[in-house]
């Protein structure tokens, strides 16, 4: 797509703004976004710094850090730590091991946690769900048990059992 202005340099910047209820689209490519004064072409913010900031918080900012692991270089990529830092990205799933002493903090900070618990897919649904609802009434079970809460236990069994008849239907029935 050209830009709306010089119609000649490919629009890299798309903006849409409201004005009195009306949306108001443009495209435009940098130069001319340069001089409409867009201002978001020079970020003040950007998550690589946010991200970069957050990992110079946990490892001290550099203050007793180790050498070796300022060092720590992905096997698989040749990613270095720093080099992630930099560019707010890994290079591969091996960069995860890899590093996973430097990101787990920095994880547990931002999301609270280390175990992704995002959304389940439509064309999953239902199973999924089930799956994940039999998982949790274990635990539960498990933990009533333990606490002597056998009323408590007895209405979990029966949820899960339920449950888990719903479950070998799906499966019998294909899905």
């Amino acid at each position: 797509m050209l830009c709306d202005n010089c119609r000649q340099a490919e629009a890299t910047v798309h903006v849409t703004q409201f004005i009195n209820g009306e949306k108001r689209e443009s495209h435009l490519c940098e130069a001319c976004a340069r001089r409409e004064g867009e201002m978001w072409l020079e970020p003040v913010f950007s998550v690589n710094k946010l991200l970069g900031g957050l990992l110079d918080l946990e490892a001290g900012a550099g203050v007793g850090a180790s050498p070796a692991r300022t060092r720590l270089r992905c096997p698989n990529c040749g990613l270095t730590f720093a080099d992630f830092k930099r560019l707010g990205h890994l290079g591969c799933s091996q960069c995860w091991e890899t590093f996973d002493q430097q990101l787990e903090p920095v994880l547990r900070r931002i999301q609270g946690g280390t175990h992704h618990t995002g959304k389940v897919p439509a064309r999953a649904g239902s199973a999924l769900r089930r799956r994940r609802e039999i998982e949790r009434l274990r635990q539960e079970l498990q933990a009533a048990v333990a606490k002597e809460e056998y009323e408590r236990a007895a209405e979990l069994r029966d949820r899960l059992r339920a449950l888990e008849r719903e479950q070998h239907k799906a499966q019998g029935a294909g899905g």
